[in-house]
């Protein structure tokens, strides 16, 4: 694959590069990023991506959510898998849900396991701003929905959420323009990592295993006696 395209988690390919030559930074990378920048380039400059039980699980969930229909409940207007981008910022993406509330735009993100961090409000505000764009006036709020809780969390999108979201997207499209991968944690966030064997961070993050993998990988063989050679038809 080009090292300017990505995919979405639907296996939509796009071009990363806008007409202007900047990169633009997919919205699911930001959530990568702000959990391990590692991970996110494995699988936005590598394009390396593999499934355990947690990915599965959530591309189950998401099936339903990603169906792309609209509906009506209580007078707000639903609409699902939304693609998603902003020209100011390089964005592109794809929304769980968006809830037009009297017209307004309110986003909201499905996660399947329990809420940690800040790393899925980050994704949901860069959800926030393309839609301010995209359809004009401020995005306030949005929500995030943890299934393993059945829980919807109210998230403000305010200005310190704002900033630390940019300076990420920043982060990312220079990680990707520039091919950088860098060192592994090798901490408690590999354990349920799907790209643990892609990434092994027990090896690469200890010099000495490295180097020890390395002359093992690497280390040539002895040839053949002459003899031998000949009766093979080598030299």
């Amino acid at each position: 694959m080009s090292p300017h395209l990505d995919a979405l988690e639907d296996g939509t390919t796009f071009d990363l590069l806008n007409a202007d030559d900047r990169v633009d930074v997919p919205i699911s990378a930001i959530e990568h990023f702000s959990y391990c920048p590692r991970q996110c380039a494995l699988i936005h400059v590598e394009q390396t991506y593999e499934e355990n039980q947690f990915t599965i699980r959530g591309r189950i969930a998401h099936e339903r959510v990603d169906s792309g229909e609209q509906r009506s409940t209580r007078g707000v207007r639903e609409v699902r898998a939304l693609s998603l981008w902003s020209d100011r910022y390089g964005l592109v993406g794809k929304a769980d849900l968006v809830e037009f509330r009297d017209g307004r735009p309110f986003p909201v993100e499905y996660k399947v396991g329990r809420r940690r961090g800040v790393h899925a409000a980050l994704q949901l505000c860069a959800q926030a701003i393309c839609l301010e764009e995209m359809f004009g006036g401020s995005v306030e709020a949005g929500a995030l929905y943890f299934r393993a809780e059945r829980q919807r969390y109210h998230v403000p999108i305010d200005a310190p959420l704002r900033q630390q979201t940019l300076e990420i997207v920043e982060a990312v499209r220079q990680q990707v323009a520039r091919r950088t991968v860098p060192e592994a944690p090798n901490d408690q966030r590999c354990r349920h990592c799907s790209l643990i064997n892609a990434c092994l961070p027990s090896l690469v993050a200890s010099s000495s295993r490295l180097r020890r993998a390395q002359r093992d990988l690497f280390r040539p063989q002895p040839l053949a006696p002459p003899s031998d050679r000949k009766a093979s038809g080598g030299a």
